[in-house]
């Protein structure tokens, strides 16, 4: 409905935005100097984020941008699981067959890594998401697992991907090893006020209105209610679409812009 009043193409507040139109922050920007340096390192990678700070689209649009030839990107979520069903999901990722003892899955893992980057040329780049619900059991074996040549060489990228929650676990005692290993580190802050703007014109001509028909007075109400955080802002423009076009009006102001954040807060 929404989308034929204002003649776009998709919701450009949804999660079908093509990767190549993300809007770049200075947030992503600095994000995005770190993903290179440790391209060119190597090693552990630690990202943090609130939710809806934008964190997975971060990590899609890195992902996308390896060399196929060079990287070999492989993305587990699965945080919540045992220690063997954790190396079994490793192990599927990269493209092995697990067996079923862990120490051989163990020897799997850290084969099938040596065998891309000493054998193949490719430097594979585990993605471990929402990282800050693994256990401190899983925690200590990834210590161990990316233990290369006696912790000589790095022939991977690791990136531990979660909320704020992580840098508790890390601080433990049990987890000091794995916290020395980490080479780069990252939070993520969001949108500042002065972005909004942008990013929210950016969306919006992605597809394909090139017009930005948010007011400034609307925009300022957004980052009051949102603080930055893009998942909010998503939402609250979403939620302005859909009001602006039940009343047939063709720009989104404050004025209503106020009932749909007291709607939604």
């Amino acid at each position: 409905m929404f989308r034929q009043f204002f003649g776009l193409k998709y919701n450009p507040f949804g999660k079908e935005i093509d990767i190549s139109d993300v809007y770049e922050s200075e947030d992503i920007k600095e994000l995005n100097s770190r993903f290179k340096y440790i391209q060119n390192i190597r090693g552990m990678f630690l990202l943090v984020d609130e939710p809806g700070m934008g964190k997975s689209t971060a990590l899609r649009k890195f992902s996308a941008g390896l060399n196929p030839g060079l990287y070999k990107p492989c993305y587990f979520s699965l945080s919540t699981v045992t220690v063997m069903d954790f190396y079994r999901g490793l192990l599927i990722s990269l493209g092995e067959v697990p067996s079923h003892k862990k120490v051989t899955m163990f020897h799997q893992i850290q084969q099938a890594i040596m065998s891309l980057y000493y054998n193949q040329k490719i430097t594979p780049v585990i993605i471990l998401d929402e990282v800050q619900m693994l256990s401190n059991s899983i925690l200590e074996e990834l210590r161990l697992l990316f233990n290369f040549k006696m912790d000589s060489e790095n022939p991977f990228i690791l990136i531990l991907s979660g909320q704020s929650q992580i840098r508790n676990k890390l601080q433990l005692a049990v987890n000091a090893p794995l916290k020395q290993r980490i080479a780069v580190k990252y939070v993520m802050q969001g949108l500042k006020p002065e972005e909004l703007s942008d990013y929210i014109f950016t969306r919006l001509k992605s597809a394909g209105l090139h017009e930005n028909i948010f007011t400034q007075a609307a925009i300022e109400a957004i980052y009051s209610a949102s603080k930055g955080v893009p998942r909010l802002v998503n939402s609250l423009a979403t939620s302005s679409l859909m009001y602006a076009c039940s009343i047939k009006q063709k720009h989104v102001d404050e004025e209503f812009e106020n009932l749909i954040i007291a709607f939604l807060f």
